[in-house]
């Protein structure tokens, strides 16, 4: 599902890192939090492609998912 999101335990831990680079999907997302644009983010990173960041932010929403499940009522 995601071709730009690795995850290798010999880098970075194994956390969710850009095509197996040493940068991690956490900081580019903050970055776009803090308002950053794509050419801002990639003067960061110069390594990061466009098309990086769209995956890191799908990501991210993949993992925001949410899944409502009903408790059973309690026995009296």
């Amino acid at each position: 599902m995601f071709d730009r999101i690795t995850f290798d335990p010999a880098v970075m831990g194994g956390r969710a890192c850009i095509r197996g680079m040493r940068i991690t999907v956490s900081p580019v997302l903050g970055l776009i939090a803090s308002g950053l644009t794509v050419e801002q983010i990639q003067q960061e990173y110069p390594s990061i492609e466009p098309d990086d960041i769209r995956e890191a932010l799908q990501y991210a929403a993949r993992l925001a998912e949410e899944e409502l499940h009903s408790l059973p009522e309690p026995r009296r």
